[in-house]
């Protein structure tokens, strides 16, 4: 009797649990994915992924115990130049026909200050994954006027090195610097 009581009272808190989390989806219009490299030393080149969607589950009201998922469509990258987009396409760095998504999951946040964390996670790109860590930053919440949602901000800010995941090893530096940097923006409605 007293296990089953036990097992009764697990399952009630579990429920608990799960009705007490919320998932947040990137409002796309108010998102951005981009990214710099350094070219020839000298210069930065920035580009952005045009698709990408990104989510946030939380039980906390500060997000310290959020799981972020991402997912990139490697064929929307854009860097105003069409000639360089189609390169980044091709086998020579991102080989989007074969590696058509990049994909990032949390796998703890840890506070670094008010409203700012390191965020881990698994990310993968070109076929490969690896652990990354990045600055996160919460910029509050806020229920949109418009459109009447909760709406919370993030930033999200590190660096990669694409030779970890084998993206343009042709290409050097200072051709092309082995360091991205990496700028994220985004409101997440909550549903």
């Amino acid at each position: 009797m007293k296990k089953l009581f036990l097992v009764a009272l697990m399952a009630v808190f579990s429920s608990v649990a799960a009705i007490a989390q919320t998932t947040w989806h990137s409002d796309k219009a108010h998102s951005k994915l981009a990214f710099t490299v350094t070219h020839l030393g000298i210069s930065d080149v920035s580009g952005l992924f045009k698709n990408f969607d990104a989510t946030v589950t939380t039980s906390k009201a500060d997000f310290s115990d959020g799981v972020f998922n991402l997912t990139a469509d490697i064929n929307s990258i854009d860097t105003e130049v069409e000639q360089r987009d189609n390169h980044l396409k091709s086998p020579d760095f991102f080989d989007a026909a074969q590696f058509g998504t990049l994909s990032f999951k949390s796998t703890s946040i840890k506070p670094n200050g008010k409203n700012k964390f390191v965020i881990s996670g698994d990310l993968t790109m070109h076929g490969v994954t690896k652990p990354v860590s990045m600055n996160l930053l919460y910029r509050g919440s806020v229920v949109n006027q418009m459109s009447k949602a909760n709406t919370a901000g993030f930033q999200l800010t590190g660096t990669l090195k694409r030779s970890d995941f084998n993206i343009g090893p042709k290409f050097p530096a200072p051709m092309i610097s082995d360091e991205v940097s990496i700028k994220a923006d985004g409101e997440f409605i909550a549903k």
